[in-house]
């Protein structure tokens, strides 16, 4: 096994892990990663969006040879209900820029391209290594890992843990709890493959433009939940996902709802004709400001997925994820540089500049809209959509019924919804959860 030590040892090779590692490897830290997939992203067949400005801080050149899918130029928000979706949706030509801000990606290709970036930074990365132990001294401070190779511990002044929301490291070593159900969302997705004409002729593109579609209604069966569409060069990224205390109390499984989302009259044409050819599940967290962890301690840090950095309302992830781990890696860089120790005071550095990033701010301006949404889930996915539908059918529908009859029943529908929903009660309490 490896003798030396290193300043600092990375656990994951995702965003969180990638970013962490190759900031410091850059700044010239001796720095290992131990990643437990055959390689960064073997484990990882989905696609998801990456969002430009974040990557930008940690390599400003990424575009010039990143595997980069589309750059999105729509976003579509649909609330469906069973037969039929109500949506608005945002396109600009402005997103044709020369330095987009968002774009589609496959997480497989894109780790693999990031993780050789870290080791072009100088990191070590060892893949096919699961870290079984984190290693303490007689003071209780983290000086390394133990892993599933043979040999001894491998030391370093800090461990960074980048293991993910899933990751069983930290909350087997007592520092964090393990996530609870009503705080963790599972999601299925399947790759859609079709030719990039047929797509770009489906959702208008042309070139590498891409379009985003996000859905809620009933097609998460009452459970809090969100289904959503990605376009990708020669593939469509289809998935839903709903909270996992959700799916047990509900009795659900995620293949019935992501298999009704797919024959859903406003999807099925979408994709109509793909052939699947991958298919992934993972786990996302969702509790929010409220749900972070203890980020730091003596000789550790945790960023990421781990440490519940997820921005479940604006369906924020990978540059959470990014901005952590890159905020980890200064904070330890800088304690570097003045000789410090690893020690959880020196280490509340990393904590202070999260908490003045977009990362904590954005989390702690929606703290209550989580349990919200969570709370009147039937409210938001059930009884509204259906409600939407029938107010906007009522005025399309053209057949001799007088205007003022159409109104009315749709008054009562709502002074119904009102009634037996609270439906007031729930707008001014989503209204006061965005201020």
């Amino acid at each position: 096994m490896i003798e030396e030590k290193f300043d600092a040892i990375v656990i994951g090779a995702g965003m969180s892990g990638n970013a962490a590692a190759y900031t410091m490897a850059s700044h010239g830290l001796n720095v290992l990663q131990l990643e437990r997939g055959e390689y960064p992203g073997s484990k990882n067949v989905q696609g998801a969006i990456m969002y430009a400005n974040m990557l930008e801080k940690i390599i400003p050149d990424f575009r010039d040879d990143a595997p980069l899918e589309r750059h999105l130029v729509e976003q579509r928000l649909w609330v469906m209900d069973e037969t039929s979706h109500t949506g608005i949706h945002y396109r600009s030509d402005d997103f044709n820029e020369a330095k987009p801000n968002r774009y589609t990606i496959i997480r497989a290709q894109f780790d693999k391209w990031f993780s050789r970036k870290v080791r072009e930074a100088g990191a070590t990365v060892l893949c096919e290594t699961t870290v079984t132990e984190l290693v303490r001294d007689a003071k209780d401070k983290v000086v390394g890992v133990r892993t599933d190779r043979a040999g001894g511990a491998i030391f370093a002044d800090v461990v960074v843990l980048a293991e993910g929301v899933s990751g069983l490291l930290g909350t087997r070593a007592g520092l964090r709890e393990m996530p609870k159900p009503q705080t963790v969302a599972l999601a299925v997705k399947e790759m859609h493959f079709l030719p990039e004409e047929v797509i770009e002729q489906r959702f208008g593109l042309k070139g590498d433009e891409g379009c985003v579609i996000e859905a809620v209604g009933t097609t998460s069966r009452g459970m809090a939940g969100l289904g959503f569409l990605y376009t990708n060069k020669e593939s469509i990224s289809l998935g839903i996902g709903c909270l996992v205390s959700d799916f047990a109390a509900m009795m659900e499984s995620p293949y019935v709802l992501l298999d009704a989302l797919k024959n859903h009259p406003s999807i099925r044409p979408l994709i109509a004709g793909s052939e699947v050819k991958e298919y992934a599940a993972h786990l996302i967290p969702e509790g929010g400001y409220k749900a972070i962890p203890q980020l730091f301690g003596d000789g550790w840090v945790v960023v990421g997925d781990a440490a519940q950095l997820n921005n479940a309302v604006h369906r924020e992830g990978s540059n959470l994820a990014m901005t952590s781990g890159r905020i980890a890696a200064e904070a330890i860089v800088k304690v570097k540089s003045r000789n410090g120790p690893m020690t959880k005071r020196n280490l509340a550095l990393y904590k202070a500049m999260l908490d003045k990033s977009f990362v904590v701010k954005d989390l702690r301006k929606y703290k209550d809209m989580p349990a919200l949404l969570h709370t009147n889930s039937c409210n938001f996915f059930t009884t509204y959509p259906r409600l939407m539908s029938q107010a906007a059918q009522n005025f399309m529908r053209i057949d001799g019924t007088p205007k003022i009859e159409k109104e009315k029943a749709t008054t009562a529908a709502f002074i119904k919804a009102r009634s037996r929903w609270g439906l007031v009660s729930d707008a001014v309490r989503l209204a006061f959860a965005w201020r």
